[in-house]
């Protein structure tokens, strides 16, 4: 139950991937939901550890379309983490999930929003 993400051209050819499987099928991640933006710029989809590690933590990853690329919606938002699967995207392209109020603090849920284009040309750029 660990998944591969997949981004294909409309002809069918891959574009890019990102692969979330472990060695031992039980220290990876599973897409849990997963969303396109009302403009189709932007895949959105939340993670969820397939062995039970980080219960409370809920990845979550942005592909851009312009961009060719994946970022972690972590930072976008200063690091912070993803404390549920549930996410809602408006558009054209803005996304609310959730995070802590104060580190640590996993029963003060706040919402946060966030503006996917702008948060993509604010990224450093990809490592190589």
């Amino acid at each position: 139950m660990e998944s591969r993400v997949v981004i294909r051209s409309s002809a069918g050819a891959t574009l890019t991937s990102k692969d979330y499987s472990s060695p031992g099928g039980a220290n990876g991640y599973y897409v849990l939901n997963a969303k396109w933006s009302p403009d189709s710029q932007f895949f959105v989809y939340s993670m969820m550890s397939s062995g039970g590690h980080s219960p409370w933590s809920f990845p979550i990853w942005v592909y851009s379309v312009k961009k060719n690329q994946f970022a972690s919606f972590s930072d976008m938002i200063n690091g912070s983490p993803t404390v549920s699967g549930q996410f809602s995207i408006s558009a054209p392209h803005s996304m609310t999930a959730s995070t802590w109020k104060q580190p640590g603090d996993l029963d003060d849920k706040v919402p946060v929003n966030v503006d996917l284009e702008t948060a993509f040309d604010k990224l450093p750029p990809p490592s190589k």
